[in-house]
């Protein structure tokens, strides 16, 4: 039985989740071959066999797993034989700091996009989108964009531990992209599939970083 990510997706088949493309980026790593179904915001009741709401799962097999770091760490333990996501003797330690940190800074993205998150909807999600958001927020979407100035430039200053370490190599995890790059550019990509707004600079070295991600992974 083949491996299935259940994604989540857009108005025009747009797969934007930071989430599921670190699981994504992370089975294409490990070689796997697999196949996806796409889950929208309105959709929840594609993934209930997973007993919970949220994506990415993975469906390996029948081995069900949702989270992307638990994916993460499922899929490192069962395909020991495929390339690391976790490189080096403390490569796991360093990738779940890697995560927590980058779940501190999404928020600064969304704050950024949330109105242009909505608009690249179908419309039954964006009607749920907007309503959950609203509630959760306080205020209309766009109000929270309004300040995307603000949001953006602390994004880009709690970037300042990631362009330090990238001095020391290309990449997040050394000389080759792992699972610490994906978490990342997942975020980034997030941002720039759903919006024209620059979330970094053209003079960044994470730009940089970016497109060299970008073209060793095969993401166009």
């Amino acid at each position: 039985m083949s491996l299935i990510l259940y994604d989540l997706c857009g108005a025009d088949d747009l797969r934007f989740s930071p989430f599921c493309w670190r699981t994504r980026l992370a089975l294409m790593h490990k070689g796997l071959t697999f196949e996806t179904v796409p889950v929208g915001f309105t959709e929840k009741h594609k993934i209930a066999f997973s007993e919970q709401d949220k994506v990415p799962v993975i469906d390996d097999g029948g081995t069900v797993v949702s989270d992307s770091w638990a994916i993460a760490e499922y899929l490192e333990d069962a395909y020991p034989g495929h390339p690391a996501l976790f490189p080096g003797a403390r490569g796991r330690r360093y990738a779940k700091m890697t995560n927590d940190w980058a779940d501190k800074l999404n928020p600064f993205i969304l704050k950024s996009i949330i109105v242009d998150v909505h608009d690249k909807l179908d419309p039954a999600d964006q009607i749920y989108f907007r309503e959950s958001r609203e509630k959760r927020f306080g205020k209309a979407l766009e109000k929270v964009q309004a300040n995307r100035d603000e949001t953006r430039r602390q994004l880009r200053d709690g970037l300042a531990s990631m362009r330090a370490h990238l001095m020391d190599g290309p990449f997040v995890s050394g000389q080759a992209p792992a699972y610490g790059d994906f978490i990342v550019f997942g975020s980034l990509r997030w941002a720039e599939l759903c919006s024209d707004f620059p979330m970094i600079s053209d003079e960044d070295p994470i730009t940089d970083w970016y497109a060299r991600v970008g073209t060793t992974m095969g993401v166009k």
